[in-house]
């Protein structure tokens, strides 16, 4: 697709895929981690409580593991990606469910409702991989490139610390 080849698109799938990487290695190291993070074309954010030098220290051991061919590394089961895939097709499933019941035309039919929940349900179970595939092929890339890390510094705003990654390509 030509959409997806386009220099800003790639830029910004190669700091989501090492957005991911990073939080990965954060993981692995802090078992409790509650942790955002954003990408954009010239970096990522990570929101939560962490140090600067670990942050710095897994998006370097990150880019490392993503060069030695570790793109596995750079999809996260907790992305944003799965999370709009589950909104979408719950709500899809559960609204074709509910407007092919063939009954009457009241404005909302009850009857249908465990119809919606059950197509729902499956619609959720469906969607973790459809999610994790459409990260793993469109929002993100374990191909890092010449993607560079130009430095890590912390913002505190307020009650909320974040890390900004700034990189370049």
């Amino acid at each position: 697709m030509a959409f997806f080849d386009m220099s800003i698109i790639t830029k910004i799938r190669r700091n989501h895929g090492l957005e991911h990487a990073t939080i990965h290695i954060l993981s692995q190291r802090h078992k409790n981690l509650s942790v955002v993070g954003h990408s954009n074309w010239s970096g990522f954010t990570l929101y939560g409580q962490l140090d600067t030098a670990e942050v710095e220290s897994a998006a370097a051991e990150a880019l490392r593991r993503l060069r030695q061919g570790q793109a596995e590394l750079a999809v996260h089961p907790r992305c944003g990606t799965v999370l709009a895939t589950t909104g979408l097709l719950t709500g899809l499933a559960a609204f074709l469910a509910m407007g092919l019941d063939g009954g009457s035309r009241t404005r909302f039919r009850w009857a249908s409702f465990p119809a919606a929940v059950m197509a729902a349900t499956f619609a959720a179970i469906v969607a973790q991989p459809v999610g994790l595939f459409l990260q793993k092929e469109y929002t993100t890339s374990g191909d890092p490139g010449n993607l560079e890390i130009k430095h890590v510094r912390l913002n505190p705003n307020g009650r909320v610390i974040t890390h900004r990654v700034e990189t370049s390509q």
